[in-house]
């Protein structure tokens, strides 16, 4: 597996990321990962049919991957049903299920890399040593091609909402 140095800090220390950037017009690479009822499930199958969004974060538990699921939820209200947000994180199921319920954000699918590591492997979003992921949006049309990929350059840093949505309409 690929391992590059030198693409992003955590804490001030430059770290190690695990598998390659995945590239617009490419297959999505499956990827299995567990849901908050500890179900380990390949998640684009779950969603197959869909136009999905996949947001990879480090925790649900920071003040800003908190606010950008929140907004995912907030937006989903208002598009089709044909259409589904993955966020993924390493953190445990149950921590992600009582994150859920105090939040009360229900329109957005929630699952943990953290057994395997399948995404993060595959998507290039393993960060080695503090074993999280690095924030980073895909996505992906009916057909499993992947129509917009965004690795953002800080773990501080909040998604371009708009240039995603318009990746989602385009494909609608």
């Amino acid at each position: 597996m690929l391992e590059r140095k030198g693409i992003l800090q955590f804490r001030g220390k430059s770290v190690t990321v695990v598998g390659d950037d995945i590239q617009i017009g490419q297959q999505a690479p499956s990827f299995k990962a567990q849901l908050q009822d500890w179900s380990f499930i390949d998640l684009l199958k779950l969603t197959r049919g869909k136009i999905r969004i996949i947001a990879s974060i480090p925790s649900i538990e920071t003040d800003i991957c908190d606010r950008e699921v929140r907004r995912f939820n907030k937006e989903m209200i208002g598009f089709s049903k044909d259409f589904s947000v993955i966020i993924i994180s390493t953190d445990l199921p149950f921590a992600q299920k009582r994150w859920s319920e105090i939040s009360g954000v229900d329109q957005v699918i929630l699952a943990s890399d953290h057994l395997k590591t399948s995404f993060g492997k595959r998507y290039g979003c393993l960060l080695k040593e503090p074993r999280i992921l690095r924030k980073a949006m895909f996505v992906v049309d009916r057909k499993y091609r992947v129509v917009y990929v965004d690795y953002l350059k800080s773990l501080n840093d909040e998604p371009d909402y708009d240039s995603i949505f318009e990746a989602v309409r385009k494909v609608m």
